[in-house]
């Protein structure tokens, strides 16, 4: 056939003389058009390109994005400069004029963006590989650049400050300005707010606390904010936070999203995807606006955030939730009579209150509610602080959350004659996508004079290469036919791959272990065994020791752990609660433990140091940077595992007692927990528990596998008198290193002679320093993990002795 050859011809005839093609920089005289879509500009290396995005049918904004496509093909957009002004897809362009002012002008001509600048000298307009797009002149004046004026995103050393604002998309596909802004506010502080359709509301902070509370400042002018390459976030308000896979390479950004969330972003490049390695707020339901007036937030471990209409009520929009919901009645003011108030346990709206009136009887707020019509119910809430009940009645209810943490009931007014009917579960409505509608931009522009012989040509072309396309449909069908017929297995037809996070049944998890016949590993809390799923994963399933939790409470907490994601963390693939067996499912590890390598001798001085590196960035993962804050309380080498290349995975997290953010601080524990010889000594004094306890366990753990001694015995050494003596290791190493400060030879002495003195001595030495200020008695002398790995990586720079300051003795 010859369409290729004719739509080659064709590409000739109706070809500009200027060849649509990307470009590193444009000049003054020049413009970028929609009509073209290889006309966009391009950093140095790619890494950014910014021209025309399609953001519907004939609509596009002028962006920039990550030059690399998404595993699903979608672009990931970092800037618009017309967000909320998108225009025509035919005759729309970008153009630098000679007067050095950059417009955006429609298909008719009219300017609807433009940088208002003004230059008599050369300038120039390019993109940066920091995402930066630019406008400066030929000496390097910057007139104009578009980190000053971010839209949704925070790239990489792009300050946030005092003038500029982070504002979410109104939805995944709608890229125009949404209702949640991230921005400082008059106190200095950097906050999350809420900016709806009818009311506004600071959601983060948490609006009950003080900046000093939360762990803030306002005493600062400065106001701004920065993400450094390496991942790690500081603000002038004293917020820090870094990313779970810290450190130089990955591509990151930090996005308000659609939900109200702030979340840094990492790109895997080989998954083409992003991995979310940390935000802001955990709780989903706790972000104002979510779900709309009239309608109740709840969170579920199986799926996810929902949101309900409440009783009585019915969704006002099927498309969209912010719109919230309706009364499906006529709401009355004239007879006491005629409403009345039906219970919601478990449920809490914040603010729109008409007031608060303390110890009182929920008789009491009842009658007050009614006095007033625009009254919607009541808050009736045990003070315990006080000894009394509080009735807060409600304007509006707005922020609505159901979670069984909420011990008191909400009160909410509908018609008595239909009470009964409304005291059912409500009706649940799901977002219809199915109907959204994509606007059409209506613009008339003059056509230009159509070339009837090229119009020809085209109509015969495009008629061949349909016959083309429909050859090619039907054969790709009858391919995916054929491996359709060959991929069928006895089992209904199709075979099944279970993946992600799900719900086993006990009935699966016992076929799979053959009837928990291998066993693999036990600790207190539960054995583990080898079994192999119907996907034909490997997995190991640990039989939880039987308790008296409830199953709510059992989900609420396999939750958390379901949605914590670190490479140097045991990946779980799900759980089984039936009755009181409690499972959890992980991925099989292929060398076991670090304590029976430990034993078994394979590690080389490589390996060992790169398993304190990759289990200090697992712990840090869990107590600083990950979704719900975490305590391990048990760290040991039986809960270090290792893959098939000796990576460290630090397993078993999650079963200990779990934090919410700034609750560590004030922790208490029922009982010890831990192993004998890991246990931190605020155990044994019944001190208060902060993630230090791990720290010290990892310092210990640690020196076992420097030593390849372990800690829950003692090592004998001789007295002056000639006896023997029984020491702590962490003793012994300590008195080890400081009897023989200077001649170098006590790593020597207490390196594990499996390594047959092969090893790398300046390291060595910097990780058992690192251990010993780990395994410091005093908790508040002991580093953060995240400081551990900063010493760790110290190492590359060839002199770590600087870098720890042994002038001053810091160990």
């Amino acid at each position: 056939m010859y369409t290729p050859l004719l739509f080659i011809v064709l590409s000739f005839l109706l070809s500009s003389p200027f060849s649509s093609s990307t470009l590193l920089r444009i000049t003054k005289g020049s413009f970028l058009s929609v009509e073209k879509p290889s006309n966009i500009l391009i950093s140095e290396k790619s890494v950014f390109s910014s021209g025309f995005h399609a953001v519907g049918n004939n609509t596009y904004c002028f962006a920039i994005w990550y030059t690399q496509s998404l595993d699903d093909g979608s672009y990931t957009v970092v800037w618009m400069a017309n967000r909320d002004r998108p225009v025509n897809g035919r005759r729309s362009k970008l153009s630098l004029l000679k007067t050095g002012n950059i417009i955006l002008t429609d298909a008719d001509g009219l300017t609807v963006w433009a940088t208002e600048t003004t230059s008599t000298s050369s300038v120039q307009l390019e993109l940066y590989d920091t995402g930066n797009l630019v406008l400066h002149t030929l000496e390097g004046k910057i007139l104009w650049q578009s980190f000053d004026l971010p839209t949704d995103t925070l790239l990489p050393q792009q300050p946030l400050t005092r003038s500029t604002i982070l504002v979410s998309s109104r939805s995944q596909s709608n890229y125009s300005s949404g209702f949640y802004k991230l921005y400082f506010d008059d106190d200095n502080v950097l906050n999350l707010l809420f900016d709806g359709l009818a009311t506004s509301s600071v959601y983060w902070l948490d609006p009950c606390l003080r900046p000093w509370q939360a762990g803030r400042t306002n005493y600062n002018n400065s106001r701004i904010a920065v993400l450094d390459p390496a991942g790690h976030f500081k603000s002038s308000d004293d917020l820090k936070f870094s990313a779970a896979d810290l450190g130089i390479g990955p591509k990151r950004r930090l996005t308000v999203d659609v939900d109200g969330n702030v979340r840094l972003y990492s790109l895997n490049e080989k998954l083409r995807s992003w991995v979310v390695s940390w935000q802001a707020i955990s709780n989903p339901c706790s972000i104002h606006g979510i779900c709309g007036p009239n309608s109740l937030c709840t969170y579920a471990a199986e799926s996810g955030r929902r949101c309900n209409c409440l009783p009585g009520h019915k969704m006002k929009n099927h498309t969209d939730w912010s719109y919230g919901c309706e009364p499906d009645f006529t709401p009355s003011c004239n007879n006491d009579h005629e409403v009345a108030f039906i219970k919601l346990p478990h449920v809490k709206f914040y603010g729109y209150e008409l007031g608060y009136f303390e110890n009182q009887t929920l008789e009491w707020c009842e009658e007050e509610c009614l006095k007033h019509c625009d009254c919607k119910g009541f808050q009736f809430s045990y003070e315990s602080d006080n000894g009394y009940y509080l009735c807060a009645t409600k304007a509006l209810l707005f922020n609505g959350y159901r979670s069984v943490g909420f011990n008191d009931p909400m009160y909410i007014k509908l018609p008595n004659s239909k009470l009964s009917s409304y005291d059912k579960p409500n009706q649940e409505f799901r977002l219809d996508c199915s109907h959204q509608v994509t606007a059409l931009l209506q613009r008339t522009y003059k056509k230009k004079q159509e070339n009837g012989a090229v119009k020809f040509m085209l109509w015969f072309a495009c008629g061949c290469g349909g016959v083309e396309i429909i050859g090619f449909l039907f054969i790709l069908l009858y391919v995916m036919y054929r491996n359709r017929e060959g991929s069928r297995v006895s089992d209904n037809g199709y075979r099944h791959v279970d993946i992600g996070f799900r719900k086993f049944t006990y009935a699966e998890l016992k076929k799979a272990t053959l009837n928990f016949s291998e066993e693999i590993g036990r600790g207190s809390s539960g054995v583990v065994y080898k079994g192999i799923l119907s996907d034909n994963r490997v997995a190991a399933i640990k039989r939880l020791a039987e308790t008296d939790q409830g199953e709510e409470e059992f989900l609420a907490e396999v939750s958390t752990i379901g949605r914590l994601n670190h490479m140097h963390l045991t990946e779980t693939w799900g759980y089984c609660v039936e009755g009181k067996h409690r499972l959890l499912v992980y991925e099989y590890m292929e060398h076991g433990s670090l304590a029976e390598n430990i034993t078994s001798n394979t590690l080389d001085w490589q390996k060992r140091f790169e398993i304190a590196l990759g289990t200090a960035k697992g712990l840090a993962y869990l107590h600083e940077e990950c979704l719900e804050w975490v305590l391990h309380c048990d760290v040991k080498p039986h809960n270090i595992l290792l893959d098939s290349n000796y990576q460290p995975k630090v397993a078993d997290f999650g079963l200990s007692k779990l934090f919410n953010r700034g609750g560590i601080g004030n922790s208490s524990f029922s009982r010890m927990r831990g192993t004998r010889g890991y246990m931190a000594p605020e155990w044994v004094f019944n001190l208060p528990i902060t993630s230090k306890v791990d720290v010290y366990s990892y310092g210990v753990v640690m020196l076992e596998m420097i030593t390849g001694r372990s800690p829950t015995g003692a090592v004998h050494t001789m007295d002056d008198d000639g006896g023997m003596e029984r020491r702590r290791l962490v003793t012994w190493v300590r008195e080890k290193m400081h009897a023989t400060t200077g001649n170098g030879s006590w790593i020597d002495e207490i390196i594990d002679t499996a390594m047959d003195g092969e090893y790398d001595k300046n390291k060595m030495e910097l990780l058992v320093r690192v251990a010993l200020q780990c395994a410091e008695e005093d908790k508040d002398t002991r580093p953060t993990m995240t400081k551990v790995i900063e010493k760790l990586l110290g190492h590359k720079n060839d002199d770590f002795k600087k870098s720890f300051g042994h002038e001053n003795n810091q160990f």
